[in-house]
């Protein structure tokens, strides 16, 4: 068998100029060939000529009436020429003669064969064949011959080819899994993060906060009088509602200057209920944030006839702070949060208290 260790995976004029747009479609063809085809009862110095003319041509195709009666590598051709008394034995007598001395199984394959299976034939011949040339049929009784490192030169840029391919897929099925990552994190309504995000968020976060021990908040925030504004304007105003005050709160944290973007959360906690998740931040700037998403909605000016808090859509917020202990709780941290929005609630709504 041969060693490909020593094949670069370049590509040859030839086979670069006429490859298919499908490179599975790549056959002997297309691949650089050699016509070389004479009688043999021609002399030997006209294949001597011929190849001392060409040096890259790589053997000689013998016929008799047209029909292929075989092949002469030409590394057994001037192999046999080197020997004593061979150029005078030779050059002076007819193809036939040196071919009885020099011969060899030779490999005859169609044009249309492709190239991998050709490698895969070409690669399974005994070793003393290895190197041979390939004897190509284009058609009938017309044949061409192909150098073997021409074809497996060509079959090292397919294998290339695929590679490529692959990891081109394998680049595209990542992206379309991160898509469909982030689309299973969304809420379809409002495109802010969903409750079962908010859930792995922060406890992901909880851990972290834990190991640095640093301070996380949570906002959990809730529009004023909400029932009322779906029974006064409609369900579909509701949503809209909801889609506004979700972009609102999203902006707002944005807008803060001394948080880290990348490491906040804001999630559609249910209904008309939303958890902003603030690692690394302590309690006075959560609640100054808290109260610039409380302004910065009240802002909108959506108009809300039916709240008992003011005439426009509000939030009440509730804002809890803690640093996480191994054996602590998240869900106590929620339900700090929780109690102080019920409290706001309480004390009149469109204000934030931290708990």
């Amino acid at each position: 068998m041969l060693n490909l260790s020593s094949f670069k995976p370049l590509i040859l004029p030839a086979v670069e100029n006429s490859l298919p747009k499908t490179f599975q479609e790549l056959t002997l063809r297309n691949l650089s060939l050699y016509d070389f085809q004479v009688d043999s009862n021609q002399s030997g110095e006209v294949a001597a000529l011929r190849l001392e003319a060409e040096p890259r041509l790589p053997g000689i195709i013998l016929t008799e009436e047209g029909h292929i009666s075989g092949m002469i590598s030409r590394q057994r051709f001037l192999e046999y020429l080197s020997r004593p008394f061979g150029r005078e034995l030779f050059l002076k007598r007819s193809l036939k003669t040196l071919h009885q001395f020099a011969y060899t199984d030779f490999l005859v394959m169609p044009g249309d064969t492709k190239v991998i299976e050709a490698s895969s034939t070409a690669l399974q011949r005994p070793t003393n064949q290895a190197y041979e040339p390939i004897v190509v049929e284009i058609e009938p009784y017309i044949y061409r011959i192909l150098d073997v490192h021409h074809l497996l030169t060509a079959q090292c840029h397919i294998h290339q080819l695929a590679s490529n391919l692959l990891h081109e897929l394998y680049q595209e099925l990542e992206a379309a899994n991160q898509k469909l990552e982030l689309q299973a994190s969304l809420d379809a309504l409002t495109q802010v993060a969903n409750r079962r995000r908010f859930d792995e968020y922060l406890a992901q976060q909880w851990l972290q906060m834990s190991k640095q021990q640093s301070p996380i908040s949570i906002i959990m925030a809730d529009i004023d009088c909400f029932k009322g504004y779906n029974d006064t304007y409609g369900h579909q105003a509701g949503d809209k509602c909801i889609k506004q005050v979700a972009l609102a709160i999203n902006q707002a944290v944005q807008m803060t200057i001394n948080i880290k973007k990348e490491n906040n959360l804001v999630a559609r906690y249910g209904g008309e209920e939303f958890a902003i998740v603030l690692p690394q931040m302590n309690a006075i700037d959560a609640v100054s944030i808290a109260e610039q998403i409380r302004s910065h909605v009240k802002s909108l000016n959506i108009t809300h006839k039916a709240s008992v808090a003011s005439k426009v859509v509000t939030l009440s917020l509730g804002v809890s702070t803690a640093i996480p202990q191994l054996g602590g709780s998240r869900e106590a941290l929620i339900a700090e949060a929780d109690r102080a929005l019920y409290q706001a609630k309480i004390k009149g709504r469109d204000r934030v208290l931290l708990s």
